[in-house]
């Protein structure tokens, strides 16, 4: 079951059917998924990645939360934290993988910054000790600065998709 966070203008929470029209929406929109797929996401491979979410909570108790803004009740993005399995060269190593999502109505707003932190604190309370990563397209500067913001720190470029990434890792709470 996918635990509920909350911050002062944020819902973290899970899927519920009625949710998927606004994900495939942000999903569709290229330039939400610029950085993230490269295209926009068709509503059968958005489906996928709705119903996969839901089974990372299920089967290994972290995943990606929806991101519900509290004021007018609508799905704005996506945050958490998940272990794709990814076949990056060379590979990520244990550590999990954080991520995000925002529609672009809500992006300029601080909501990323907030659902990270939010995110991040939940990971050091689940993981005492854990380094996290992420992986961002070079050219996503406005992710870039999140990320930096909250702690994660330009490790190394890697091969994935036969395209550059770069990988951050934050260090754990209990080193920082």
């Amino acid at each position: 079951m996918t635990p509920v966070v909350e911050t002062p203008r944020l819902l973290l929470r899970g899927r519920t059917l009625a949710d998927f029209p606004a994900v495939a929406a942000m999903q569709a929109d290229g330039d939400v998924m610029r950085y993230i797929a490269g295209a926009p996401v068709p509503e059968e491979d958005a489906w996928s990645k709705f119903a996969r979410m839901e089974g990372f909570w299920a089967l290994t108790g972290i995943g990606f939360w929806l991101v519900q803004e509290k004021a007018s009740g609508a799905v704005i993005g996506e945050v958490g934290l998940a272990d794709f399995r990814r076949a990056i060269v060379p590979p990520l190593g244990p550590d999990p993988e954080f991520g995000w999502m925002l529609a672009a109505s809500a992006q300029g707003k601080g909501y990323a910054s907030e659902a990270l932190s939010a995110a991040l604190n939940w990971g050091d309370a689940r993981f005492p000790g854990a380094r996290f990563c992420c992986i961002i397209d070079e050219d996503n500067a406005p992710s870039v600065r999140l990320a930096e913001r909250h702690g994660f720190r330009r490790e190394r470029t890697a091969t994935y998709k036969a395209k550059p990434i770069a990988v951050f890792r934050r260090p754990s709470a209990s080193s920082a």
